[in-house]
């Protein structure tokens, strides 16, 4: 804090050390702390097995990524003769890594559900080696989001700048990379790993959802995609869409209904442009059908529909701009 009228020779008084009696007030904040910690259980994880760590779960997706897209991210100038090398030393590793957070995740759950667990290393362990031995197949789902990428996107230069630049990339793989261990049962993980994905890009792909081949978000920003939703293969989706629920069914004592489908499908071919919502498990939208910006859809329709609101009348303070014989009318 400045003082008025100090001078170049001023220089501050106040002691150095910490006032004790402020020191002495601390193990009353501690207590206090600890009983709110006690009363607000819903927020306190003390006491119970542990779970698995963030950190290390968006650790390991970055080097799931790296065996996927070898060569681009991590350690780079591999060469081809000492590729085998390079993917074997990181395996291992990237195994014990990725079984231990399956374990804590698989062991959290036996907590939450009241169950005996008895193999939950065993499980993590299985699960992470059938995750591993899937990575060519995912190889392959990728690299056909990328060409997906490429040709729907005239702004896009090459394979190189979309793996390296595009958020709807980075948002797909996590998915695809998430989308597998769901499928597996695996708890907790998947979901850290598309909300970490979710933060990072802006767009919302729960592991749940089903998506087919050659997948295109198109800049990407403000998507959510729900957990039931299903998408064929060569489905087009711009930014600010959302396919998601209608609405909540209840049991008789308020909670949620889980487990329904609850999202809509989005069958073969389809283009969604910026800003579309479409809501509901029942709503299905027919193979090759467009979808104009900013539509709300509720209801399904037939293949090759294109569903488009009316054009909007525009007001202008002071007339309408004049128009050249350049604007075509």
């Amino acid at each position: 804090m400045s003082r008025k009228g100090a001078g170049p020779g001023w220089a501050c008084r106040c002691p150095g050390e910490f006032d004790s009696r402020r020191v002495r007030a601390l193990p009353g904040v501690v207590r206090r702390i600890v009983e709110g910690a006690r009363k607000n259980e819903i927020l306190t994880h003390v006491g119970a097995v542990a779970i698995p760590s963030a950190d290390s779960v968006r650790d390991i997706l970055a080097r799931i990524r790296d065996l996927l897209y070898l060569g681009y991210f991590g350690r780079q100038g591999v060469s081809k003769s000492t590729l085998e090398y390079h993917v074997g030393e990181h395996i291992e590793p990237l195994f014990k890594d990725l079984s231990h957070q399956i374990t804590m995740s698989i062991r959290h759950e036996c907590k939450r559900l009241r169950t005996t667990c008895v193999d939950c290393v065993a499980k993590g362990q299985d699960e992470a080696v059938r995750f591993l031995r899937q990575i060519p197949a995912l190889q392959g789902k990728l690299a056909e989001d990328v060409r997906a990428a490429y040709d729907g996107d005239p702004a896009a230069k090459s394979y190189d700048e979309i793996i390296f630049s595009y958020p709807a990339t980075q948002a797909i793989t996590t998915y695809r990379i998430a989308h597998e261990l769901h499928t597996r049962g695996v708890p907790l993980v998947p979901r850290i790993m598309t909300e970490y994905a979710h933060s990072v890009t802006g767009i919302d792909i729960h592991p749940g959802a089903t998506i087919g081949r050659r997948f295109f978000i198109d800049h990407g920003t403000g998507v959510v995609i729900g957990e039931t939703t299903r998408i064929g293969d060569n489905v087009k989706v711009y930014q600010g869409v959302t396919l998601g629920a209608l609405s909540f069914p209840q049991q008789k004592d308020g909670s949620v209904v889980r487990g329904k489908k609850r999202h809509p499908t989005i069958q073969d071919d389809v283009t969604i442009y910026a800003g579309a919502t479409i809501l509901g498990g029942d709503t299905v939208i027919g193979k090759g059908s467009v979808v104009g910006g900013n539509v709300w859809l509720t209801h399904s329709i037939p293949p090759g529909t294109k569903a488009a609101i009316a054009e909007p009348t525009l007001k202008f303070a002071g007339g309408p701009p004049k128009r050249s014989k350049r604007d075509g009318l």
